[in-house]
Parts: C-alpha cells; sequence; structure tokens
C-alpha cells in the first residue's frame, strides 16, 4: 500500500536532525485537493526555520517546505473535477516537503503545459515574491533603474528578469564569480564587497528608482540614501541576522521602525517592509486572487521563455538532509529542488 513521505524539522538541529516519517496519503475534504509531489524546494525560509530564526515561523515540530508543484490526485466535494489531473503550484509556507500535499483548490495555479515541474518549482515563492514588489510596491516603469542586491539569488535573479522583462535597467550586487551570469542577464553587476553606494552613485548619479534589500537593517539605511526623488526602497527580509542569537522577530521590528519614520517624512519617497502573507487574514479572497494573477503571470513568462531557471541541484526527499545542506554552503548558485 502506498504512503505519504514527508520530512519532519523537530526543532532547532543540525541538517542531518531532519526526521523522515512515513503515513496514510491524505483524504481531501470539502474545497481541498491533494497534489502529488514532483518538486519543492530548499528556499533561505527554511534555512532561517530551522535555526528558529524565520520570524514567524510556527511551533516545532513541523514539516518544512514554502511551496511545490505537482499534480492533482484527489479532489474533496465541492472542487472543480477538471483539476485532477492537472499540474499545479502551490504556496504553503509550511509542508511541502511531502509526496502528497493537501491545500485548499482555491490557493493552486495552473502550470502552463511543457514548463518542467523543478523549473516551474524556481519561480513559485521566488516569482510572487519578485513581482509583487516590483509590480505592487514600487510600480515600476520602463525606462527607470533599479538596484537588486544579491541579483544572483533566487528572488534577485527571477526580480531582475522581470525587471528586464518591464524594460528596467537593473543594478545587481553579487559576488564576482556571478558576473558573468548576471551580464547574460542583462544585469550591471557590483561585487558586493566594494564600496556599493559609490559604485550606484557612479552608473546612477541622481539615484536609482527602486531598491529590492534582503539583508537587513544596515544595509536598508544606505539603500534609502541610494533612492532618487520619488524612488522606492523594499526591504524583504534580514539575511545579515541569519546566524545571530535573541529574538528573531527584533530585525524585522527594526526595519519596520525605519520603514514608518521614513515615510513619515515629507520628501516623496517611499518605503516598504514587503512580507508576502501581509493581509491575508483581513482580506483572504483578496490576497489569493493576486496570488492567483501574479503567479500566472510569472509562470507565463517562463513559458515563454523569458525567466532562465536556475538549479543549483535536485535530490530525492529522502536525501533533504543533503539538499539543506548544500543550499546552506552558499557554494551554488540556483536553487536545490526536492523531488519524490
Amino acid at each position: 500500500m502506498e504512503q505519504r513521505t514527508e520530512i519532519l524539522l523537530p526543532g532547532v538541529v543540525d541538517p542531518d536532525g531532519l526526521q523522515l516519517r512515513t503515513s496514510s496519503i491524505p483524504v481531501p475534504g470539502a474545497g481541498q485537493v491533494v497534489i502529488r509531489m514532483e518538486a519543492t524546494g530548499v528556499s533561505f525560509a527554511e534555512q532561517q526555520m530551522r535555526r528558529g530564526r524565520y520570524y514567524d515561523q510556527p511551533p516545532f515540530p513541523f514539516v518544512p517546505g514554502y511551496d511545490l508543484v505537482g499534480t492533482v490526485e484527489a479532489a474533496g466535494a465541492g472542487t472543480d473535477s477538471a483539476l485532477l489531473g492537472q499540474r499545479v503550484a502551490a504556496l504553503t509556507k509550511i509542508g511541502g516537503w511531502a509526496s502528497h500535499v493537501t491545500v485548499e483548490a482555491a490557493d493552486v495555479v495552473p502550470v502552463p503545459a511543457g514548463v518542467d515541474p523543478a523549473e516551474a518549482e524556481t519561480v513559485v515563492v521566488n516569482g510572487i515574491t519578485a513581482w509583487q514588489m516590483l509590480h505592487r510596491k514600487a510600480r515600476v516603469k520602463a525606462g527607470q533603474t533599479i538596484l537588486v542586491h544579491g541579483a544572483n539569488g533566487g528572488v534577485g535573479s527571477t526580480l531582475a528578469q522581470l525587471a528586464r522583462l518591464a524594460g528596467v535597467r537593473v543594478i545587481g550586487t553579487a559576488s564576482s564569480r556571478n558576473h558573468d551570469r548576471l551580464r547574460d542577464l542583462g544585469v550591471i553587476p557590483i561585487d558586493y564587497r566594494t564600496d556599493v553606494p559609490a559604485a550606484v552613485r557612479e552608473l546612477a548619479p541622481e539615484g536609482v528608482d527602486a531598491v529590492f534589500d534582503h539583508l537587513g537593517v544596515s544595509s536598508v539605511r544606505q539603500s534609502w540614501r541610494l533612492l532618487a526623488p520619488g524612488g522606492t526602497l523594499v526591504s524583504y527580509g534580514s539575511a545579515a541576522t541569519l546566524d545571530d542569537s535573541g529574538s528573531k522577530q527584533l530585525p524585522v521590528l527594526k526595519i519596520l521602525l525605519r520603514v514608518w519614520a521614513w515615510n513619515a517624512l515629507p520628501n516623496g519617497r517611499h518605503a516598504y517592509f514587503y512580507n508576502i502573507w501581509a493581509g491575508r487574514s483581513l482580506a483572504k479572497r483578496r490576497f489569493r486572487t493576486r496570488l492567483r494573477q501574479d503567479l500566472t503571470q510569472v509562470l507565463q513568462a517562463m513559458a515563454e521563455g523569458h525567466i532562465d531557471a536556475q538549479i543549483a541541484a535536485r535530490f530525492p526527499l529522502a536525501e533533504a538532509t543533503d539538499a539543506l545542506r548544500l543550499a546552506e554552503s552558499k557554494t551554488v548558485t540556483g536553487k536545490v529542488i526536492l523531488t519524490p
């Protein structure tokens, strides 16, 4: 009898502390579907969660996995029967590291025919994040110039490609070994170990129209000063504090305080802290509609060849320990993918 396989994160552990469990394949309830996972990813969120450093993660133990791509295997009452057998993508936040995953039918997004599931997986959470920051927060326009910190990363590279598709000039920070890759994407590279503000000012003397910063409060202070009049800063993480001890909420609160203070200034510039789940409890229907619209746009851009998926490696789900260790090694470019 076929069983469900899942990876459990029992607490703050090293990668080899992950646990493999089996159970019965779930039965979907009303309005739900069960997806047979074809690809899920190791994102920065799981690396933070392993350390207990993701600012709104659930209590241990839980099954990690921020997103997945797979085929709908079973559908509960009240769902569209046409979903059965369809390849879909879903944003889960947790639970994706499993062979079979139950989600609300309203939360799945069809994957275009011909798109490889592992490639589609690279732009689920990364793609939604990039699209919404570009088009719903910064509202970029053709001819503008933006700065993307970590432009070789999962979100950064997707954001850079979507920005170039929109006719935006992109300056991106990365280590020098990734500069050729950035140039291939049409990005102007800057070594993150140099004087980044000075390098940006040489390329954009009047400032940039938007900055996308995942590093933390020290970096966002510099990013704010690089904005042109009317520009927008979008902060979406605190990667520099990954290995810190103490409160996991404090780094985000520090950024939020900065954002609130800057937005109170009458200077025409704007700052946001982006959280993909913001407002879900207050406007769930609107959240779902936007998610479906935005991820559909990203997946279609991939289907049309405008987004080049970066896959660092593929591991079977049972080898999640090795996959997580590789993702955290900082030796690879692209997303580490887990498959059944």
